[in-house]
C-alpha cells in the first residue's frame, strides 16, 4: 500500500520558465512526469509526483509553473505556484548559469517568512559554466547550492539527495507519535468508532486506522467498539483502560459513560496536536462564546467528498454552534487546498487534517494569526460546545 500524501515530505520545485525544473524532476524520478520543451510556460498547472526517494523515504514532488510566466493565464498560474508554498516542506529553486534576480529573491523572502528550508539548483552548466561572481551572489542566500546539468550530470540524483538530507524537517526525520507517547507500553486503550451514515462501507476512516497502527507499534491492547458497546467493554475489563479515544461526534454519549478517572479524548484532538498547534486551537475555540448574530464562520475540510444529509461539517457542527451560542451565524464551507480571504470571518474551524501535511495546517494557522482570526478544529470545537473541553485535553497538560 502506498504511503499517503499527507505523510510524505513535500518538495516544491520553483523557478523561472525554461530553466529546467521539469527536466530536473524527470531525472530525479527517472520518469517523464513533466513535459519538457524549449517553449516557455510548458508547465501550466502544478504537477505532483509521489515516490520513495531512498534513503530519505516517501516524498511528494510539486513541479510548479514558471514564476516569470508571461502567457495569457500567467497571473492564475503564478497564483497557484505561490499557494503551493503552504504545502511545501522543502523548496528547490532552479536557475541556470545566469543566476537569480527579483523573481527568485521574492520567493526566497517568502521561504524565510514561512521558515521553509531551500536548495538552489544551478542547472544547464553543460551549456555555460557558472561564473565565480554569480556563485558568490547565490552564496549570500544559502550554502545549499547544487551546480549541475539535468541532462548530462551522471551524479545528479546522488548530489540532490545528499543536499536534501541536510534540510529535512525534524518532524519528518523523527515522526511524532499520534497517541502512543501518551500511554504506557502494552497498556489497554479503547477506541470508540460509531458506524453511522458517514462511516465508509466496509472500512474505518484514516485517523482511526492511523491511531490503531500507532498503538500496535507500541504493543498496546486496542479494543475497538461502537459507542453502543462501550459500557459492556468497560465492564468486561479487569482493569480500567489507560485511555479512551472517541470519534468527536459521539463525545457527549461517551463522556457520560466513561468515568472521570479514565482519560478521554478524541481522534480529532489527537490530530490537532499531530498536524497543527493544539494550544492555538484550544485558544481559538474560546471565540465560540463571543459569537454574535450575523458573524461568519469558515469551516475547512482538507479532502473533498459528497456531503450526506447529516454531514459533520455542513450539518452537525453548524447545528451544534447554534445550540451552543443561540445565535444566527453565517457558515461557509470550503474543501481542498484553497484558502480564501479570511479577513471577513470571525472564526475558522478546521477538520482533523488527516489528508494534508502539517506544513499546510501550520501555514493556515499563521495566516489566521496575522489576520487576527481565531482558528480551532472539529474535535476541539465540538468538545467546547458540549462543555467537556477541559476533560478532553487534560491528558496533554
Amino acid at each position: 500500500m502506498k504511503t499517503l500524501k499527507s505523510m510524505r515530505l513535500h518538495i516544491g520545485i520553483f523557478g523561472k520558465t525554461n530553466v529546467g525544473k521539469s527536466s530536473l524532476l524527470n531525472r530525479i524520478t527517472n520518469q517523464d512526469i513533466s513535459i519538457v520543451s524549449d517553449i516557455a510556460g510548458t508547465t501550466t498547472d502544478v504537477v505532483e509526483k509521489s515516490m520513495e526517494l531512498l534513503p530519505i523515504g516517501p516524498v511528494n514532488f510539486l513541479d510548479t509553473a514558471g514564476i516569470d510566466d508571461k502567457t495569457a493565464l500567467s497571473s492564475e498560474r503564478i497564483e497557484k505556484t505561490m499557494k503551493i508554498l503552504n504545502r511545501t516542506d522543502v523548496a528547490v529553486i532552479v536557475c541556470d548559469y545566469n543566476g537569480i534576480d527579483e523573481y527568485e529573491i521574492k520567493l526566497i523572502k517568502k521561504f524565510d517568512e514561512l521558515k521553509i528550508p531551500y536548495i538552489i539548483v544551478v542547472n544547464k552548466i553543460d551549456e555555460k559554466p557558472l561564473s565565480d561572481a554569480i556563485l558568490a551572489d547565490l552564496q549570500q542566500y544559502t550554502k545549499n547550492i547544487l551546480i549541475t546539468s539535468a541532462t548530462s550530470d551522471k551524479d545528479l540524483v546522488y548530489k540532490f539527495k545528499e543536499t536534501l538530507v541536510k534540510l529535512l524537517p525534524d518532524d519528518f526525520v523523527n515522526m511524532p507519535k499520534i497517541v502512543s507517547d501518551l500511554v504506557p507500553k502494552k497498556s489497554t486503550v479503547i477506541l470508540v468508532i460509531p458506524i453511522d451514515k458517514e462511516a465508509p462501507k466496509g472500512r474505518i476512516i484514516l485517523p482511526q486506522v492511523q491511531v490503531l497502527r500507532d498503538l500496535l507499534d507500541s504493543s498496546c491492547l486496542s479494543l475497538v467498539v461502537k459507542e453502543t458497546e462501550l459500557q459492556n467493554a468497560l465492564d468486561n475489563l479487569k482493569t480500567p483502560p489507560s485511555l479512551v479515544v472517541t470519534d468527536s461526534q459521539a463525545f457527549k454519549q461517551v463522556a457520560d459513560i466513561v468515568p472521570e478517572s479514565i482519560p478521554l479524548t478524541s481522534f480529532s484532538i489527537l490530530f490537532a496536536r499531530l498536524k497543527g498547534d493544539l494550544k492555538e486551537f484550544v485558544k481559538g475555540a474560546s471565540a465560540i462564546s463571543k459569537l454574535k448574530d450575523g458573524d461568519r464562520i469558515l469551516i475547512l475540510e482538507s479532502c473533498t467528498h459528497h456531503a450526506i444529509e447529516d454531514d459533520i461539517g455542513r450539518v452537525k457542527i453548524p447545528r451544534l454552534l447554534k445550540m451552543c451560542t443561540g445565535k444566527e451565524l453565517v457558515i461557509d464551507n470550503i474543501a481542498g487546498h484553497d484558502f480564501p480571504d479570511i479577513s471577513k470571518y470571525n472564526l475558522i474551524i478546521h477538520c482533523g487534517a488527516c489528508m494534508t501535511n502539517r506544513r499546510e495546517v501550520l501555514s493556515r494557522i499563521l495566516l489566521a494569526n496575522q489576520k487576527n482570526v481565531p482558528i480551532t478544529n472539529y474535535g476541539i470545537a465540538i468538545s467546547y460546545c458540549l462543555r467537556i473541553l477541559p476533560r478532553a485535553i487534560k491528558m496533554f497538560e
